[in-house]
């Protein structure tokens, strides 16, 4: 049996880079912005309510720390969510034509 391979898209800005890859390249990118930018709204609510959890325990007498807990766990949430919002991009041109030639010498 004859096997076919497509054509790979080229990386946007290449001559013969096609209209999908165009588009499907802003579509991540317009993904990537809407995470950066609820990130930013993420992070001050973290600060700012972290804050006044501080400020009550502060206030009620300075006994146990149990703001410790959100801090810590709602905290280890924020960072997923920076890595998510501007940590490396998973999907690169590069990376599928790595996987594509691997799976060619399969």
């Amino acid at each position: 049996m004859e096997r076919h391979e497509e054509a790979a898209p080229r990386p946007v800005g290449e001559p013969g880079a096609t209209a999908a890859t165009e588009g499907s390249l802003r579509d991540r990118a317009v993904r990537r912005l809407r995470k950066q930018a609820e990130f930013r709204t993420h992070l001050p609510v973290y600060l700012a309510v972290n804050a006044m959890l501080i400020a009550i325990w502060a206030w009620s007498g300075n006994g146990f720390f149990w703001p410790i807990f959100p801090l810590v766990f709602w905290g280890i949430g924020v960072v997923a969510h920076g890595v998510e919002a501007f940590g490396p991009d998973p999907v690169t041109e590069d990376r599928i034509q790595r996987e594509m030639d691997r799976m060619r010498r399969w």
